[in-house]
C-alpha cells in the first residue's frame, strides 16, 4: 500500500496557529466507516480532542472508506501529532468498544495547507460536497457524519434555524 502524498512544507509542521485540509483513508480503502457505530466513534474522537483544547476542528466528513478535515492546530502541535492522536484513538476504541479487529487506517494522510481564506472556503466547499457527490445525501446538512449536518442541527436548538 503506498503512502498519500505530503505537498505541505515539512517546515510548516509547527509553528504558529496553522490550519490544513487534511484526507486520510481506510485500510485497503474498505468500506469500515460504512455504519453507524463506527462513524459516530470517529466523530466522538474529534470531539473529544476539541474539547480537550488540542486542536480546533471546524469541518469534517466522515465517508464510508475516507475522512476531511478542515483543522487548525497550535504552535506546539505538529500535524502529524494530531493525526496519530485522532487515528490512533479511534483505532484503540473501535478494538476496545466495538471488538473490531482489522487494520482500520492506511499508513499516512495527505494535507493540504490553508494559506487565504479562499482555500478554506473552497476546502469547506470540498467537504460539503463530499456526501453529496457521493449521491448519500441531497444536502451536506442532510448527511449526518458531516460538521454542516452539526451546524445546522445547533442553529436550530439555538432557534435561528
Amino acid at each position: 500500500m503506498s503512502k498519500p502524498s505530503r505537498p505541505s512544507d515539512p517546515r510548516n509542521s509547527k509553528g504558529e496557529l496553522r490550519t490544513f485540509f487534511v484526507s486520510t483513508r481506510t485500510s485497503e480503502g474498505k468500506a469500515l466507516l460504512q455504519t453507524d457505530r463506527m462513524a459516530t466513534l470517529f466523530i466522538d474522537v474529534l470531539r473529544s480532542y476539541v474539547l480537550d483544547g488540542r486542536f480546533k476542528v471546524h469541518d469534517f466528513v466522515v465517508m464510508r472508506n475516507h475522512v476531511h478535515l478542515l483543522l487548525t492546530i497550535s504552535g506546539d502541535m505538529t500535524l502529524e501529532k494530531a493525526m496519530q492522536l485522532i487515528k490512533g484513538n479511534f483505532s484503540f476504541r473501535a478494538k476496545k468498544e466495538l471488538g473490531f479487529r482489522s487494520d482500520i487506517w492506511q499508513r499516512g494522510f495527505s494535507d493540504v495547507r490553508i494559506t487565504s481564506e479562499a482555500s478554506f472556503l473552497a476546502h469547506q466547499e470540498y467537504i460539503y460536497n463530499n456526501p453529496v457527490k457521493a449521491g448519500l445525501a441531497k444536502s451536506a446538512e442532510e448527511y449526518p457524519y458531516c460538521s454542516a449536518y452539526f451546524k445546522k442541527l445547533k442553529r436550530s436548538v439555538a432557534g435561528t434555524g
